[in-house]
């Protein structure tokens, strides 16, 4: 055989074992994207592959975002979600699977979605128990980031305690507020809730179960307070409590500067009062008007541009009848920690402007979604405009560029965090802030 026949045969055997390897290659991506890999991992809970689940994960509270899961999982431990995470992380690069934490599905722009990924059905995370403590020290209770605060409000009124912080609507799982903020009415006093918490379980990115507190792993306890998410998942949290208040009306009114001739008051027990969302959530279930398009807008204004705002947004844009609430509470920020993650106004007193409107279809068939959305276009461009200073509140933006606005001088440190507790961006991708990198070589 000639030189050059021995330089052909060479050349097609390199040839053959490059194609071979990249078949392989192409063979261990589709085979870490199958489903079947999933179901080799040995958890306690289980994984769901059936329509209905994935369909119901698909959506949320504001029914406007449809991201098909590709598995949705139960989880009965934190080490199911830790071998889940970890399986995925093994994969690198070469994987598309991410993962999404999904607590009562409450989110409003598919933060709490993923696309052919798996999203854990957090409300089945029921370890460990909870547990309430109350003793010379300030009392607290111990949950899994599964909780829903309402379970919590019951079980802890059976010591005369509550949480000192809340959110408008109970029925919202620990982890999901916490990877907020949890705001209500009360945060004027108490702050948010990230700011009555003392200690919290976290699965990273990696799947390493962590405990952090200000004074173990200190960085990650203060990222994933606000953090929407991006830097691990909350399986367990502890949660300060407080006397909770009596019904001693007159008491209550006696701290209060008001007009007497002005008061209108009812009387409700101290759960009727923060579960009263829910209430009407009832009613509009009844009448087929709570799944509805939810395209809420939630802002913090500074106080120095509170009146310009709502002379502009009241006076020219919300001129007409409004298709839900619209909440006004006033924030003092020497309550919240700047350590967070959470990103508010820099100014001593700012204000919750919730804009919660409902997309209810009309008599003349049309759902006024597209008006509402219009609406919050112009709202949003006026603050931009006149440079308010004003920041979103359960944010949503759709390029990384909008998200370095959002976080300003916290950008850079949100994005370094992000590296070393998800290196691969594989948590929370309905956020849209990082895209998971995928190589298939």
């Amino acid at each position: 055989m000639s030189f050059f026949g021995k330089q052909n045969i060479l050349f097609l055997k390199g040839f053959m074992i490059l194609f071979l390897s990249c078949i392989a290659t192409r063979f261990n991506f589709c085979l870490s994207n199958n489903p079947f890999s999933l179901k080799t991992l040995p958890l306690e809970g289980h994984l769901s592959f059936d329509e209905t689940s994935l369909n119901k994960a698909s959506k949320d509270f504001g029914n406007r975002y449809q991201y098909h899961p590709m598995a949705v999982m139960y989880p009965k431990s934190v080490s199911d979600i830790a071998t889940t995470i970890k399986h995925i992380w093994h994969m690198g690069h070469s994987s598309h699977l991410t993962v999404a934490a999904r607590g009562h599905g409450h989110s409003l722009q598919g933060q709490s979605q993923t696309h052919g990924g798996i999203v854990i059905k957090m409300e089945s995370l029921k370890v460990p128990e909870m547990q309430i403590h109350v003793g010379n020290s300030s009392p607290y209770v111990d949950v899994s980031g599964g909780e829903l605060w309402i379970n919590i409000l019951h079980e802890t009124l059976k010591y005369g305690l509550a949480p000192r912080s809340w959110t408008d609507y109970l029925h919202l799982t620990v982890g999901g507020t916490l990877s907020n903020a949890g705001v209500s009415g009360q945060a004027f006093k108490h702050g948010p809730q990230i700011s009555n918490v003392q200690q919290l379980e976290i699965v990273t990115g990696t799947g390493e179960v962590v405990n952090c507190s200000e004074k173990q792993n200190e960085e990650l306890f203060q990222s994933v307070l606000g953090g929407l998410g991006q830097f691990g998942i909350i399986t367990r949290a502890r949660i300060l409590l407080e006397p909770a208040p009596s019904m001693d009306v007159e008491r209550h009114l006696s701290r209060l500067n008001y007009i007497r001739s002005t008061l209108f008051q009812t009387e409700v027990t101290y759960v009727e009062f923060l579960d009263r969302v829910h209430v009407s959530e009832v009613k509009l279930r009844s009448k087929g008007l709570w799944d509805v398009p939810h395209p809420w807008l939630n802002l913090f204004i500074p106080k120095s541009k509170i009146h310009s705002f709502a002379q502009f947004v009241f006076g020219n844009i919300l001129t007409q009848t409004s298709n839900g609430p619209v909440l006004i509470y006033p924030v003092k920020k020497s309550k919240w920690d700047n350590r967070t993650s959470v990103v508010i106004p820099d100014e001593d007193i700012f204000y919750l402007v919730a804009f919660l409107t409902s997309a209810v279809p009309s008599s003349n068939g049309t759902d006024g979604l597209e008006h509402i959305l219009s609406q919050n276009k112009r709202i949003l461009e006026y603050c931009q405009r006149e440079n308010l200073g004003v920041k979103q509140y359960l944010p949503h933006h759709n390029t990384q560029e909008e998200w370095r606005d959002h976080f300003g001088t916290k950008w850079e440190i949100f994005s370094q965090r992000k590296f070393v507790y998800d290196p691969f961006a594989i948590l929370a991708p309905g956020q849209r802030i990082f895209q998971k990198t995928i190589t298939t070589s």
